[in-house]
């Protein structure tokens, strides 16, 4: 199947996926959204662009738009990614947190890797956690994503950069016939609360965090909304709270009330 997708309707499906979730669709990206559209085309055996945009303007389209902001976003994430700030973390900010309650929020969680890397260093570094109320809170607006973090099973080369020692500790390995997979233990699962999120939509949660990673998301979103964004984030901190973002996004563009720590971490 080979469907066209005209100029208007890619400015029509961009102004739509803005509107829903916020992401920026250049100009120069109709080929990238041609290509990833053309999997749910597929998927409902619809024929041509005109045929699809009018489905999921129909009443009967309605839960179609979750499946095209899925196929839309971009979900590249791994264990322990961007390392730096997971050291930074581990050497400056969990040595001086005595709070009895703790909280975080992995505000783009993807398929969970990064919450599940945030939750092993609380483990390790925080002696007594067993004794506190910790909470991970890890969020994200693809379902496809959320529903593999649920399962928190992941391949021999998704945890290839877990250090050996975690992964003997906090995974337990899974064979299927030739292959090998590796499921997060409970003992870290148990710490992390997976949930659905617009971040373009009210929040249900009241805060205070202690740290919020949003990383290599912003740079999908244009700088109004980046703006409400930090904004946003800067209210849920509690006073000292630390925000991580992306090493490519920063937040020089924007006017914000934090602190710069060090490339890529702000403290309110």
């Amino acid at each position: 199947m080979s469907a066209e997708l005209t100029e208007k309707q890619f400015k029509k499906i961009s102004l739509l996926i803005y509107q829903l979730c916020g992401i920026n669709l250049k100009d120069g990206k109709q080929a990238l959204v041609r290509a990833r559209l053309m999997k749910r085309l597929r998927a409902l055996k619809i024929q041509s662009f005109t045929e699809y945009i009018g489905y999921i303007e129909s009443q009967s389209g309605k839960q179609e738009l979750s499946f095209m902001v899925d196929v839309m976003t971009t979900n590249k994430t791994s264990f322990f990614r961007e390392p730096e700030h997971f050291t930074y973390l581990c050497e400056n900010i969990l040595p001086k947190m005595n709070h009895r309650r703790m909280r975080f929020w992995t505000a783009a969680c993807s398929s969970g890797e990064e919450s599940f890397s945030l939750t092993m260093l609380l483990r390790e570094h925080i002696a007594d956690s067993a004794l506190r109320d910790i909470k991970v809170l890890a969020t994200d607006i693809s379902m496809k994503m959320l529903e593999k973090a649920r399962h928190a099973i992941y391949s021999e080369e998704e945890v290839r950069d877990i250090p050996p020692l975690f992964l003997q500790k906090y995974f337990t390995k899974i064979r299927q016939e030739t292959t090998s997979f590796y499921k997060v233990r409970d003992s870290v699962r148990a710490l992390v609360r997976i949930g659905w999120l617009n971040l373009m939509d009210p929040w249900p949660m009241k805060g205070p965090f202690n740290v919020i990673f949003c990383r290599n998301v912003m740079i999908y979103f244009d700088r109004p909304t980046q703006q409400r964004l930090i904004h946003r984030f800067w209210e849920l901190l509690e006073p000292g709270g630390y925000l991580f973002v992306g090493h490519s996004e920063g937040l020089s563009a924007v006017s914000h009330k934090f602190n710069y720590v060090r490339p890529a971490v702000y403290r309110k």
